[in-house]
């Protein structure tokens, strides 16, 4: 794992940290803004809001959060509860599609405001550290194994929706990275190992724009040209030139009991995925698994990137980007300057609209290609977890059978019940409340945790500490149990003497 790097090439490594968590930042106003009633516009708009905000968020998580090398973006667990807002009756009525669209995102960012608020109160009372001394390496395992699983959707099925530039991504990435990484072209520069996003996107565009510009999609059925065309999504005609976005920029937020409750399942999950992209990401990067005060610590900051999704109105909250903690093990590069450089790329390209809009055009199976490496490669990391444990054990094979099995076919099921009318399974007169329980059941690291940890923490407890893990573990639960937690989590500009760690 390389940690010091030349100016070169960390400005190199920070701007593939930047096209990579694109594709999250692009396709979730993709999904939402249409049915909020915005236009293309509005929907450049809202993307140039979210990489702006991903970049202060990541910024501040790895200064003052918990220091690893995370991005922070837009996040998938809030889609359910968002679109029982826009399910809204109230905000259906308004016949004018822009305004129906102002109102939603001002709906929507009232509710983000409340829900931040259980992430800065767990975060900062120290309450999720106190919860995560329940954790353990086996209780670990499945849940930091199903942040990368859980995420099997944006693999192959939307690489599939495009199979001829999807499949040669792939099987690029592949070669580049395990057949060709010791191939150096350059003198002491491994460049296929350090760079295969920027070599393999650059190569796979090229060749997406040349199929479209020849007519290959001409007269192909509109999912075929939505997910294969690079001129299809009028992001940068309608994007501005310079846009500074800023704080209640939609108008003053509205509040709503139910809103906010609904938004607030959304916020758990985040804390849980993110959980687990933390563990991952310490594993990647070589660092010590984040002690109890460093993760509350997190989550607090991760809090507050929720309140500034709301301010700013971002139209989803946050969470540790899944994709780009694959990326620190795929690149074997574990530096928080890449990350915080990457943090620059993504406000400095938010407010030149059009140069942002150009990247944020790359077609959706090239990002699903990568998915399926990365996603990959942070379940097996979470797998990993199971080295330091006995799995000789009938006990410790059964809590993490059932929690991987279950974490994976209980929120498919819910998802299958999801229908475009946003009912889901839970299905009573109280749309909050519906919203709440099908958000968490739909979250596989979230159902991981739920059963897992119940699990391990009250079968046979006490005569299985070791087969758990737990001689291993229980140094890292407090900043002082390990002199390496000092090198990887203390705060910048001498902090510690005004917050000293627990």
């Amino acid at each position: 794992m390389v940690f010091d790097l030349p100016y070169s090439e960390t400005v190199l490594l920070a701007f593939q940290n930047y096209i990579l968590m694109l594709g999250s930042s692009a396709f979730i106003p993709a999904l939402l803004v249409p049915a909020m009633g915005g236009s293309d516009g509005d929907r450049a708009r809202v993307i140039q809001t979210l990489l702006f905000v991903a970049g202060i968020k990541t910024l501040l998580q790895a200064l003052f959060g918990t220091r690893l090398p995370a991005v922070v973006g837009g996040s998938f667990a809030f889609v359910v509860p968002i679109a029982y807002i826009i399910s809204d009756s109230s905000l259906q009525k308004i016949s004018n599609d822009h305004e129906r669209f102002i109102h939603t995102m001002r709906a929507i960012q009232g509710a983000l405001i409340v829900a931040s608020s259980i992430q800065i109160i767990l975060g900062y009372s120290q309450v999720w550290g106190l919860f995560s001394r329940f954790f353990s390496p086996l209780g670990m395992a499945p849940v930091v194994g199903l942040v990368g699983l859980g995420m099997f959707q944006r693999g192959f099925p939307q690489l599939g929706n495009c199979i001829e530039i999807g499949l040669p991504m792939l099987l690029l990435v592949i070669g580049l990275t395990q057949y060709l990484k010791h191939v150096r072209p350059f003198k002491d520069v491994p460049i296929f190992e350090r760079f295969p996003i920027l070599i393999c996107v650059t190569i796979v565009w090229i060749y997406a724009i040349i199929l479209t510009a020849s007519g290959a999609y001409r007269g192909k059925p509109s999912l075929t040209q939505h997910s294969c065309r690079t001129d299809k999504a009028n992001l940068i005609s309608t994007a501005p030139w310079f846009k500074f976005p800023y704080p209640l920029q939609w108008g003053p937020p509205t509040f709503s009991v139910g809103h906010s409750f609904a938004m607030m399942s959304a916020v758990l999950v985040s804390m849980v995925e993110s959980t687990g992209a933390y563990m991952a990401a310490s594993r990647l990067a070589i660092a010590t698994p984040p002690p109890a005060y460093v993760l509350s610590r997190g989550i607090g900051w991760q809090g507050i990137g929720v309140l500034l999704d709301g301010l700013f109105g971002t139209g989803t909250g946050s969470t540790v980007l899944v994709e780009n903690v694959g990326l620190l093990g795929l690149t074997r590069v574990g530096s928080r300057r890449v990350v915080q450089v990457s943090a620059g790329f993504m406000i400095f390209f938010s407010t030149l609209g059009k140069f942002g809009a150009v990247f944020a055009s790359i077609p959706v199976p090239i990002y699903a290609a990568l998915h399926c490496v990365l996603f990959g490669l942070v379940a097996a990391v979470g797998l990993s977890f199971l080295q330091f444990t006995n799995m000789n054990s009938m006990r410790n094979l059964m809590i993490t059978g059932l929690s991987l099995f279950l974490g994976i076919s209980i929120p498919q099921f819910f998802v299958n019940y999801w229908d475009a009318r946003h009912y889901g399974l839970v299905h009573t007169n109280a749309g909050w409340f519906n919203a709440f329980l099908n958000t968490i059941f739909m979250s596989p690291a979230t159902v991981g945790l739920i059963i897992a940890v119940f699990m391990d923490n009250t079968m046979e407890v006490e005569r299985s500490k070791k087969d758990r893990g737990m001689p291993w573990w229980v140094k890292f639960r407090t900043f002082r149990g390990d002199n390496r937690n000092e090198e990887f989590y203390t705060l910048p500009f001498n902090l510690n003497r005004f917050f000293p760690p627990t």
